[in-house]
């Protein structure tokens, strides 16, 4: 990167993204699996209650997920800032 303007301007952009991607995160692990529970447990899905399931699986599905959402933004923000490794 050429100058500070641009790197600051590619840090804050790549924080904007951590920030997004780590809340669902938070809301789908602690807020689903752990405060919402009783109230999600109240809808089934696969024969589980959607509560236990979020406990147990989804939270980490959804982490996985978020994983490949952030690799895929990370490179179009490398491409957009011309730090891309390709």
């Amino acid at each position: 990167m050429k100058d500070e303007k641009t790197r600051e301007a590619y840090w804050r952009k790549n924080l904007s993204y951590l920030a997004i991607l780590l809340s669902i995160w938070f809301i789908v692990s602690y807020l689903c699996g752990i405060v919402f529970v009783d109230r999600l447990n109240t809808i089934r899905m696969g024969g589980f209650k959607l509560g236990f399931w979020f406990a147990q699986q989804g939270s980490i599905y959804v982490f996985i997920v978020l994983i490949f959402v952030y690799v895929r933004l990370m490179n179009k923000l490398d491409k957009e800032f011309n730090v891309n490794e390709d």
